[in-house]
């Protein structure tokens, strides 16, 4: 017997047995099953139970056997002596605790179906554990589930931002900065991104924000790109200028093996991107003030239409000219870039300054943005689980990655109604 199944039935107070008994016989009347308690000490805390004609509040905890509070040391751990009541599926001897009070304990009863039902959840192998039963959850249930997903998801993203404000001694638009750097990155070259924006402040980017040239000769000799393959008049421009300002400035260059271009199209080449960044700077300044100002969708958008300099309509590359395209950054990236920058940045400045309008703009702003599309949205898809904004996706990934991929069926609502079909 999985001891996660009975920390899930005791919590969701799946017990079947119509009188509750200990195992000296003395009725047992759950008023509150408590406080579920992930980190260390005893699994439930506050709870309220009737054990003969005495109230107790205190804590529960769970084992699959009686043997396991020993096993665990629990009997000398005086965190444990807060223990009201043992409850495990199967009693192999008494329990104490430190003072050597005895503790009661109880054989938790429910229904078969439920362990049956988990064993096939977490033995099977398909994309989602529960592909074959999903159509019959309701949708109502899905779409509770998914606002629940969603705000989890912004948390989540609100601690790496929190993180940024720490390191940048609360400094928002520099924060905004690494941030937004990161997801210029495009998954691939996230990583590398970061590194690059955390290389070079955007105090340095701000004073030579008016001459593009030395933006880009900044970022591109930072990213460790002004290797020997640069070797045209504008790369040679840009190699001149950043060795003038990594002096002036005392910087240190990124190695540039952090960039990937295996199997990336063209246009996500780090140099495009790059490039395109700096161009973003050149046109705008203060721009997390602006984004917090006018948090508007249309307004959002044409702030982050930027094209490269004109060396690159007609180069991925230093040095190897390509046929003329138009390198703006295109609005499905703008999009990404508004998902994941923009709306947590808003989320997070309105959570910190209590400011509820700003954060049900974020929200507004996801059901005004269209769905993602990637393979895991199209799986979803697949299986009538539909995603037409932001909104959607964000909550669908956050299902997948958090729940799903790891099988925590006892935490999902979704699994919950397959548990106990």
């Amino acid at each position: 017997m999985r001891e996660s199944i009975l920390h899930y039935v005791w919590q969701h107070k799946l017990f079947t047995a119509q009188q509750l008994v200990t195992t000296e016989g003395e009725p047992v009347d759950v008023i509150d099953v408590g406080k579920h308690n992930t980190d260390a000490g005893p699994d439930f805390f506050n709870a309220k139970i009737r054990i003969g004609e005495t109230l107790w509040a205190g804590n529960v905890e769970i084992h699959t056997r009686s043997t396991d509070w020993h096993k665990h040391s629990h009997h000398s751990d005086k965190a444990y002596d807060s223990v009201i009541l043992h409850v495990v599926s199967e009693v192999d001897g008494e329990i104490f605790r430190a003072d050597g009070a005895k503790i009661p304990q109880l054989v938790l009863v429910y229904p078969k179906h439920i362990a049956e039902n988990y064993d096939r959840l977490i033995t099977e192998q398909k994309w989602i554990a529960c592909e074959d039963k999903i159509a019959s959850v309701p949708g109502i249930v899905i779409e509770s589930w998914k606002n629940a997903l969603l705000t989890e998801r912004l948390e989540q993203k609100m601690q790496a931002i929190t993180t940024l404000l720490t390191e940048s001694n609360q400094h928002w638009e520099e924060a905004f900065y690494i941030t937004l750097a990161r997801n210029f990155g495009f998954g691939t070259n996230s990583q590398a991104f970061e590194s690059l924006a955390k290389s070079v402040p955007l105090s340095i980017l701000g004073k030579h924000k008016d001459q593009l040239l030395q933006l880009e000769a900044v970022l591109f000799g930072q990213a460790g790109l002004l290797n020997d393959e640069a070797t045209d008049e504008y790369s040679v421009q840009l190699k001149q200028e950043y060795s003038f300002l990594k002096a002036k400035f005392g910087l240190q260059p990124i190695n540039a093996s952090q960039w990937k271009l295996l199997r990336l199209r063209p246009d996500n080449f780090p140099h495009v991107r790059i490039a395109q960044f700096a161009s973003l700077i050149h046109s705008s300044s203060k721009l997390f003030s602006k984004i917090v100002d006018k948090p508007e969708i249309d307004y959002l958008r044409s702030i982050f239409v930027c094209e490269p300099s004109d060396y690159w309509k007609r180069h991925y590359l230093f040095s190897h000219e390509s046929p003329v395209r138009d390198k703006k950054l295109g609005a499905q990236s703008i999009n990404v870039l508004l998902i994941n920058t923009v709306v947590p940045f808003l989320f997070c400045y309105a959570q910190q300054k209590n400011n509820q309008t700003l954060k049900d703009k974020a929200l507004q702003l996801l059901e005004q943005l269209p769905s993602e599309r990637n393979a895991i949205i199209t799986a979803w898809q697949k299986l009538g689980i539909n995603s037409v904004s932001a909104y959607d996706s964000q909550a669908l990934l956050q299902l997948k990655k958090q729940y799903c991929d790891d099988k925590k069926c006892l935490r999902c609502r979704i699994g919950h109604k397959v548990l106990t079909s």
